[in-house]
């Protein structure tokens, strides 16, 4: 089949080029010229044949409301928009009463596989009609990782690695709960690495976390990109400890309230990404002064200097 894909970044590129390897047309447009293969949107929908399919791989937020928004107005009724970013759920609803006033079909697709994807597959988690998925299903099965196969070679039955999870939204509230869930892993191997570097007693740590990738309950392909990061800098010391938020985790705990979900380790590994990024943290001062009031504890003057608080 044919796909018009907009944004041909890490993500897009990679994608575009595992969907021509399974034998699809991909029509590619990218504000950065040597990227694309059309040099507009209005370009781009006059080169795809009907009933049309356009995939959408721009960041989440106002560059997607802006590209749908302007797809739905050059698109026809039967066309199909799936917006493969990280949108927030919500905004799928939006754009879905949008473009079904045109009778254009709406897809949202929550995709996970970073920059491995393109060899390895993406899994993919979807919402929309069940027709709308249907036209575009060759392409989710382009890529979708290899489905598993038993001990004597055979496919094991099953969409591995696609899910029609249900109505539009679902597909980006399944992948804002699935990098919620990413968020606490990996809190929970970067603490296990601290307390490994911590003792005298673990003279290989590197050697320890790669011992932990067979056979053990906790391996993982996240543990698999740790013992690789290790790898490249044992220590990690050409790394500084300052980690950002993509919005899917905040949104996950936003649902955990809503919905009186108790996700105590989600929210907890969130709010360490925010005190990654205090040079100096507010809370720990005002504890260190509570301290200093009631209990004459020393503080530490901002040039590292003991100050007793006077009798």
């Amino acid at each position: 089949m044919q796909l018009g894909l907009v944004g041909l970044g890490k993500m897009g590129g990679n994608m575009a080029e595992r969907i021509r390897r399974a034998g699809h047309e991909v029509v590619g447009y990218d504000h950065s010229s040597d990227k694309r293969d059309v040099a507009s949107l209005e370009e781009l929908v006059g080169a795809l044949q009907a009933p049309r399919v356009v995939w959408v791989m721009v960041p989440a937020g106002d560059p997607t409301r802006s590209t749908v928004k302007e797809l739905s107005e050059l698109l026809e009724a039967g066309d199909v928009i799936v917006d493969g970013g990280n949108s927030k759920y919500t905004d799928d609803q939006v754009h879905d009463v949008m473009c079904r006033e045109k009778g254009v079909g709406y897809i949202d697709a929550g995709v996970s596989g970073g920059v491995w994807g393109l060899e390895n597959g993406y899994a993919l988690m979807v919402g929309g009609t069940k027709d709308d998925v249907a036209k575009v299903q060759p392409v989710f099965d382009a890529l979708k990782p290899p489905s598993p196969t038993d001990e004597s070679g055979q496919a094991v039955p099953g969409d591995a690695g696609f899910v029609h999870a249900g109505p539009v939204g679902a597909g980006h509230f399944s992948k804002m709960v699935h990098n919620g869930i990413e968020y606490a892993l990996m809190q929970a191997y970067g603490e296990g690495y601290e307390l490994l570097e911590a003792v005298d007693l673990i003279e290989d740590v590197p050697g320890v976390i790669k011992s932990w990738t067979q056979g053990t309950v906790i391996r993982s392909w996240l543990l698999d990109l740790l013992v690789r990061a290790l790898d490249e800098d044992p220590r990690l010391d050409r790394i500084r400890g300052y980690a950002e938020d993509s919005g899917e985790g905040r949104w996950t705990v936003e649902q955990a309230i809503e919905n009186a979900v108790p996700m105590p380790t989600i929210a907890a590994s969130l709010f360490a990404r925010f005190s990654s990024r205090q040079d100096d943290s507010p809370t720990m001062k005002a504890v260190a002064a509570l301290r200093n009031q009631f209990g004459g504890h020393a503080v530490q003057a901002v040039r590292d200097q003991e100050v007793e608080r006077p009798a």
